[in-house]
C-alpha cells in the first residue's frame, strides 16, 4: 500500500487535489519505462507508439530493474507521481526477447497486465513509409478483425483487445469531424488450430484518404503508413473481481440527466409513458341500448325481435 502523504503547503495541495478522482475523467496519459536491458526494436516500436500517442504520454529515459509480474510497487509508483494509468514497460531477454508489458492501472494500483513479444523480422517503423502522417491528437477508428476477440469467456485475446482500445481511445468527444478521420487502426488474430503455433496478433495503421468519386458520397481509400507490429501473447494478470467493479462503476452525474418516461426509439423519434389511474367500468359511459338494459324479460325480446321483421311487399332496388 502507498502511504497517504500531507500537503505541506498550498501548492502541493493544489497538485494533489488535481490528481483526485473526477466525475469526467481526463485523458488517459501513458508512461513509457525501459527496463535493465533493451533493444533497438524496443526502442524504435515505442518512439513509433510516443509519436501516434502525443500529447498524452511521459517517458523515462533511464533504465529501471523492474520485474512487473513479480513486484510492481515501483510502477504503482511511478504511475502515482507522474499521474498516468497507462504503461508500457520495454525490456529484452534471451527467455523473453523484444517483450513490451501494457500496463493498466485503477488508483494508482495495478490492475491488469499482459505482455507483447514483438516480431523482430516482421516490424516497420513509421519513417519506412514514405507517406503523409497525421496530425498530432486526433482520435483514430479503431477495428478488430478475428474469432478471438469475441470470445465470450475472459482470456488473452479480450485482455488484449481491452488495453489496446484504451492505449489509442484518446481524449473521449461526443461528436468527431469527418475531415479529422485521417487515420485507422487495423488489429486482427487469426483464429487458433490445436497442433500449431498461437497466431500472432497483427497491429496495423492506415491513412484514409477520401477521393472524388462523382456522387455526393466520396471514395474512401486506405494506405499503411506504420509501424507494422507482429506480436505474440505472452504473460497475462487478469483484473481482480472487486477491483474490476470498482473500476467500472459510474459516478454520480457522469451521465447527463434525462426526463423521466421520455425515451427515443431506434428510429429517432420521441417516445413518451403516460401513466392512467385505475379505471372503473362501471362508472363508463356507454351508449344506451335496449340489449343492455337490466331486467328485461323473454317477452320483451320477443316483441323487439317482431319490429325488426322486414316487410317483404316493400319491391327492392334493382342494379342497374
Amino acid at each position: 500500500m502507498l502511504r497517504q502523504v500531507k500537503p505541506k503547503n498550498a501548492r502541493a495541495k493544489r497538485a494533489m487535489d488535481k490528481r483526485e478522482p473526477l466525475v469526467n475523467e481526463n485523458p488517459k496519459s501513458t508512461l513509457f519505462v525501459t527496463g535493465p536491458r533493451t533493444s533497438q526494436i524496443l526502442k524504435l516500436c515505442t518512439a513509433d507508439l510516443r509519436m501516434l500517442k502525443k500529447p498524452f504520454i511521459e517517458t523515462f529515459t533511464k533504465k529501471n530493474d523492474i520485474h512487473p509480474f513479480e513486484d510492481a510497487s515501483s510502477l504503482e509508483f511511478f504511475s502515482l507521481k507522474n499521474d498516468t494509468s497507462l504503461l508500457i514497460f520495454s525490456t529484452h531477454s534471451k527467455k523473453r526477447p523484444h517483450c513490451l508489458t501494457l500496463v493498466r492501472t485503477h488508483g494508482h494500483k495495478i490492475l491488469d497486465m499482459l505482455e507483447l513479444y514483438v516480431n523482430p523480422t516482421s516490424f516497420r517503423t513509421l519513417q519506412q513509409f514514405k507517406n503523409k502522417k497525421p496530425a498530432v491528437g486526433l482520435k483514430p477508428l479503431i477495428a478488430f478483425h478475428g474469432a478471438p476477440f469475441e470470445d465470450p469467456n475472459q482470456t488473452k485475446w479480450t485482455l488484449a483487445k481491452s488495453l489496446l482500445l484504451d492505449l489509442f481511445r484518446g481524449q473521449e468527444a461526443s461528436e468527431v469531424d469527418v475531415e479529422g478521420l485521417q487515420y485507422m487502426i487495423d488489429i486482427s488474430a487469426a483464429e487458433a488450430v490445436e497442433g500449431e503455433p498461437a497466431p500472432e496478433l497483427r497491429i496495423r495503421f492506415y491513412l484514409i484518404k477520401t477521393l472524388k468519386s462523382g456522387h455526393k458520397l466520396p471514395r474512401v481509400e486506405v494506405e499503411e503508413m506504420g509501424p507494422r507490429i507482429d506480436a505474440t501473447l505472452g504473460r497475462e494478470q487478469f483484473p481482480d473481481p472487486d477491483m474490476m467493479k470498482s473500476a467500472l462503476k459510474k459516478p454520480k452525474g457522469a451521465e447527463p440527466r434525462t426526463k423521466k418516461n421520455i425515451d427515443m426509439d431506434i428510429m429517432g423519434d420521441k417516445m413518451g409513458k403516460v401513466h392512467l389511474p385505475k379505471q372503473n367500468f362501471g362508472e363508463l359511459q356507454s351508449r344506451k341500448m335496449k340489449g343492455l338494459k337490466r331486467g328485461r324479460t323473454p317477452e320483451d325480446v320477443e316483441m323487439d325481435d317482431a319490429d325488426e321483421v322486414i316487410d317483404e311487399t316493400v319491391p327492392k332496388k334493382t342494379r342497374v
